[in-house]
């Protein structure tokens, strides 16, 4: 088969090569390119030491030098190009303590996690696959490169990627790994937080983020996320539930939009659950101020994985709304709007939607045509330009010192102008409701 390169992925190697140096791509760029998928980065594997391919190319960047890294810039795009090497024990589940650097390319192949990534591609020489990767391919199998256990000794971390790629491709994954994660799962404790937070990440943006359930049957997901793995053995006697809470995430996470915002809330939404959980006279099943439980341990969950405070503000904010129904009316879709904020109206929508996908089929054509419903009234309302911001009242707060309000009660009077025109869009209008204040209809509790 051949591979077509980018005319800077061919210069590099073609450089390295008549200079002396056997030169490759690998891993990832040649998995895809095997698949008929357009790769993302293209890496470069080569025998030629860091300073070796330093002194080839006019601008490198030393990212990895211990590692046999460099990264030589083309254009304004960089390219890792990294030596041969074959790695050292790794004490801490995490990173080689030591690598040495190799001339051969099939050593280098032989440390990579699974044999769909141990393939190396040369214009001229073509595939170099010593491990069956291009069979696995065909396959839809993701299997090891050697003993899975030993691969998982030495980075703890793949046995995350195993369920990531598998999401990603729609790969199985071989039965001898799935039973290497079951024994190795503790090891995931030596992985960093933004690790694991990555590939979590990569697997919720997946076509398959429902395959976090390998996570749960293999235990890596009572060590990385207890909360979520806890609520598989929470039942839900209900007439709105036909699943338990954490096949219920499940669902509501494969009817998500590929969000990252959303899939977070629909991974989290439900969590407080287990906490609030009882059972009436009857033996049904309630979860009464779950929401706001949820909001409490999603706050710490998003912490502990170090995600930026931009999202985890974000996130929060659907969890904490997610149950709340309204009437389909235009001044209730207003006060939501308001509160929620405008910009996650539609977010918020969204996730209503999957987790109404989530709960029992025999409800579901009620329950979505009540928020087609609602998006209908919401779409008017943003046509109509109604307000629903402090930022898009007719009047300011310099308007309102002018009438000789100060200091905190500026604030509030512009709130309950706020609050005002919500249900008065119409009174959006400066004389209008500088009028109002000033006859004590909109005033201060």
């Amino acid at each position: 088969m051949k591979i077509q390169l980018p005319n800077d992925v061919f210069c590099i190697i073609q450089t390295l090569n008549k200079a002396g140096y056997p030169a490759f791509i690998v891993g990832g760029c040649v998995r895809d390119s095997l698949r008929g998928k357009t790769p993302a980065d293209w890496d470069i594997a080569t025998g030629a030491t860091p300073e070796q391919t330093m002194a080839l190319f006019p601008r490198c960047i030393p990212t990895g030098l211990k590692h046999g890294t460099v990264t030589v810039m083309m254009n304004k795009t960089g390219f890792e190009v990294t030596t041969f090497r074959v790695d050292g024990s790794y004490e801490d589940h995490r990173r080689p303590d030591a690598v040495v650097f190799t001339k051969d390319i099939t050593e280098d192949l032989s440390r990579r996690d699974f044999t769909m990534n141990a393939i190396a591609y040369h214009p001229e020489i073509g595939v170099v696959d010593p491990f069956g990767g291009q069979e696995d391919i065909k396959n839809d199998l993701i299997r090891s490169v050697g003993d899975p256990l030993v691969r998982f000794d030495e980075d703890a971390l793949r046995m995350l990627r195993a369920i990531r790629f598998a999401a990603q491709t729609g790969f199985s994954v071989c039965d001898a790994i799935i039973v290497a994660i079951k024994e190795r799962a503790s090891l995931i404790s030596a992985v960093s937080a933004e690790r694991i937070r990555d590939e979590l990440v990569k697997i919720l943006l997946s076509d398959r983020p429902a395959m976090l359930e390998l996570l749960h049957e293999t235990g890596l997901l009572s060590l990385i996320l207890p909360e979520v793995d806890r609520c598989f053995y929470v039942a839900q006697n209900s007439i709105y539930h036909i699943y338990d809470v954490g096949h219920h995430t499940l669902s509501v996470l494969r009817n998500a939009p590929m969000d990252l915002t959303i899939r977070l809330a629909a991974l989290l939404h439900d969590i407080g659950k287990p906490d609030k959980k009882t059972t009436d006279a009857d033996g049904k099943d309630h979860f009464k101020g779950h929401d706001l439980v949820s909001v409490t341990l999603a706050e710490q969950v998003l912490a502990r994985l170090r995600f930026d405070n931009r999202t985890k503000d974000d996130v929060l904010r659907l969890i904490r709304f997610h149950d709340r129904r309204i009437p389909a009316t235009k001044t209730s879709v207003r006060r939501l709007a308001a509160t929620v904020g405008a910009k996650y109206f539609m977010p918020l929508l969204e996730l209503m939607r999957a987790d109404a996908k989530g709960q029992h089929p025999d409800r579901l054509l009620d329950t979505l045509h009540y928020y087609d419903e609602i998006e209908k009234i919401y779409n008017e309302i943003i046509a109509q330009n109604n307000p629903l911001s402090l930022a898009d009242l007719a009047i300011s707060g310099q308007d309102v010192m002018a009438l000789g309000f100060e200091g905190p009660a500026v604030g509030k009077v512009l709130k309950q102008a706020l609050n005002y025109v919500l249900e008065h869009p119409e009174d959006n209008q400066t004389k209008l409701l500088t009028k109002k204040i000033q006859a004590g209809h909109i005033k201060i509790d």
